[in-house]
């Protein structure tokens, strides 16, 4: 009866009924079509090698990994900063041996654009891996011709001698193009070293300053800058200072070896850092020479970041936050040998304008501490969190945004004839989910120098500078931490640094 009906209204309502079986038809081939891709991105998940390999993926905040797979547009522009540090100090670091066996760095649907031979540009998607690490995680691609393996900057990026890792991130800078004011561009080395008892202790900078960007120009050059401190002393301690020409100095964008004059800092084949100044006193007679080898401590460092707003530029990277060094410091006639005391190293660039900052850096135990935060000259009214960097000997520990530093200042010190009020004491607090922090700084001795007067210290060479809190102040004490860590209490005290300007 029913196939008798179905005819029937075939034969009555012929393009009805056609319209009506096309409609099936469609419904059914796009639920075939469903299932097949449903069926596809199953295949997809379980496939080591569509997603990299390995059991984890660790992809960029914000990036969908399906997108990521099928090759959308939410995969070509994504990027993780510092990805090699991400490697090297948190996914394939020495707290995580016993869980991770291997770790393989991969690109995938990056954008870069290919210039031909004629002019023209045209826009391709490309994919990078380290062949060993990316073989180690079961991800190998077949190769139907050539070979497939680790070259040496394959090596270098993921297993970098301690030499090529100092290289890579204490290496010199050009000023980007468009940065307002490029004659106040600097960049420097900067030491300090804390003597056995701590009583004494030593600030070395080795600065280039100006328009680098024309070197013939001749509007730049280099200076070198020791001062030294003791405990209690009041007139500020004493400065040697040496300039340069443009024709004495030597730096490069490839490694982090400078030159100035009869002085250079030189890294070592074993990673260690040759320090060698020489500078007459800027007040009086004496001259101080310094020969250290400063001696990083592994995976105790920074790898740096750039702070870009608007027209204006500063970096920052930590090659060695704590280290030891050995040799000698002499000034003012009277020369002391040093052994394995404490030490730390950083490197700066930028354009120093109108910048100001807060900064510190120091030991508490097994722990050694890292804070700032740079204030550029567009912010007025505004101010960003602190940093705070923690690490231990196993590499990097944790990473703390505290809001501001709680100084008391009750301690005073004169400046040019006149009494600035300083800080003897501060607090900074912070809690990251389960983790929290609370370092508390203690400020044994303070001088400070009216950045107004054209005096160059940290690389500041600009005599111009007009800032609401013109006085750059350098303090020496003991620093305090206490918090939890990761489910662990931590704590510890030792010596450090701070700066701050008021």
């Amino acid at each position: 009866m029913i196939p008798l009906l179905a005819f029937r209204n075939l034969l009555q309502r012929p393009w009805r009924s056609a319209l009506l079986l096309l409609g099936f038809a469609m419904g059914v081939s796009v639920m075939i079509v469903l299932l097949s891709v449903g069926e596809a991105l199953v295949a997809q998940a379980r496939d080591r090698r569509l997603v990299g390999g390995g059991e984890i993926t660790v992809l960029p905040e914000g990036l969908d990994l399906e997108m990521l797979k099928v090759g959308g547009l939410g995969g070509i522009y994504f990027s993780i900063p510092n990805a090699r540090f991400v490697q090297l100090q948190l996914l394939d670091a020495p707290r995580l041996a016993a869980d991770v066996r291997a770790v393989a760095p991969q690109i995938e649907g990056k954008l870069v654009y290919l210039r031909l031979p004629d002019g023209r540009e045209m826009p391709v998607q490309a994919a990078g891996d380290v062949p060993g690490a990316t073989t180690a995680v079961g991800a190998a691609p077949r190769i139907v011709a050539g070979a497939w393996r680790d070259d040496d900057g394959d090596r270098r990026w993921s297993r970098p001698t301690p030499a090529e890792l100092r290289h890579d991130i204490d290496h010199f800078h050009l000023p980007p193009a468009g940065v307002a004011r490029p004659e106040s561009w600097a960049e420097w080395h900067y030491f300090n070293v804390l003597s056995p008892d701590g009583k004494r202790w030593a600030f070395v900078s080795l600065i280039v300053a100006g328009d680098v960007t024309h070197r013939a120009s001749g509007l730049w050059g280099g200076q070198v800058l020791v001062t030294t401190h003791a405990q209690g002393e009041t007139d500020g301690g004493r400065r040697y200072s040496a300039i340069a020409g443009p024709d004495a100095v030597r730096f490069s964008t490839t490694d982090a070896d400078l030159t100035i004059g009869a002085s250079s800092v030189r890294v070592l084949p074993d990673g260690r850092y040759a320090v060698h100044a020489e500078a007459p006193a800027e007040r009086g007679g004496g001259r101080a020479t310094v020969d250290l080898v400063v001696t990083p401590q592994p995976r105790a460092y920074f790898p740096g970041a750039t702070l870009e707003s608007g027209d204006f530029a500063s970096g920052y990277a930590v090659a060695a936050l704590r280290a030891d060094a050995s040799g000698t410091l002499c000034a003012a006639g009277a020369c002391e040998r040093l052994t394995s005391v404490q030490a730390y190293h950083d490197h700066n660039w930028g354009t120093w304008q109108g910048v100001t900052w807060e900064w510190g850096a120091g030991r508490a135990g097994d722990l050694t501490l890292l804070y700032g935060r740079v204030q550029p000259p567009d912010s007025l009214g505004t101010r960003s969190s602190l940093f705070l960097y923690v690490v231990d000997s196993l590499g990097f520990r944790a990473l703390f945004r505290p809001r501001d530093i709680a100084y008391v200042d009750d301690r005073v010190v004169t400046v040019g004839g006149r009494t600035i009020r300083v800080p003897s004491r501060g607090i900074m607090l912070d809690a990251r989910g389960a983790d929290t922090i609370r370092v508390e700084l203690d400020v044994e001795h303070a001088s400070a120098t009216d950045t107004r007067l054209g005096l160059v210290e940290r690389g500041d060479a600009d005599a111009a500078r007009h800032l609401a809190r013109p006085y750059f102040v350098q303090m020496k004490g003991r620093l305090r931490i206490s918090g939890r860590v990761g489910g662990q209490i931590v704590g510890g005290e030792g010596a450090g640094f701070f700066e701050t300007y008021r």
